[in-house]
């Protein structure tokens, strides 16, 4: 059963479909602490990954407290996190909807040299390099939406959003 107001929060989704507001707006309306896991967890300045026995240790550490909200979560750490876990938020948009956010996003950052997370920028470089984040929508996005129904399936508290105005109705029944 999900609580009226969750306090241990996971957002979960494709690459592209709006965790890292949904999760800054819920944190924002409730008061709870937000932890941003590209920034505060996964990446280090000049697009390197921080070591993985570090960023486990740090989510170890997070899901020990009584209340936080996490924008996303790794695969590789999410057995420590997940259990702990009042309420994971699923995204599960359609390729469309997310694809062309992400890529709007990009293009975004990249002309406007938005900062990304500590101090690390999108470049056409970065668009175009093995590890970019577009191919990584289409690496990731078959396998991020299995997972969501296996999460489902197991009896997970999973609130499921395949539209982004019902994730938006969800949001503002906090920020009033």
């Amino acid at each position: 059963m999900i609580p009226i107001t969750p306090q241990r929060v996971v957002f979960f989704g494709v690459t592209g479909s709006g965790k890292t507001t949904a999760a800054e707006r819920y944190a924002a309306a409730t008061g709870l602490p937000l932890t941003s896991v590209d920034s505060d967890i996964g990446w280090l300045p000049g697009w390197a990954e921080r070591d993985p026995a570090e960023q486990l240790r740090m989510v170890e550490e997070i899901a020990s407290r009584d209340a936080w909200v996490l924008d996303s979560f790794y695969r590789k750490w999410s057995d420590h996190l997940i259990p702990r876990a009042e309420v994971i938020v699923a995204l599960d948009y359609p390729r469309w909807l997310s694809l062309s956010r992400l890529v709007c996003r990009t293009l975004r950052r990249m002309v406007l040299r938005e900062e990304v997370c500590n101090g690390n920028r999108e470049s056409f470089r970065r668009v175009i390099a093995h590890d970019s984040i577009i191919r990584w929508h289409f690496t990731s996005f078959a396998s991020k939406r299995r997972r969501i129904r296996e999460y489902q399936d197991a009896g997970l508290p999973v609130l499921r959003f395949t539209r982004p105005r019902d994730l938006e109705q969800w949001l503002r029944s906090y920020e009033r």
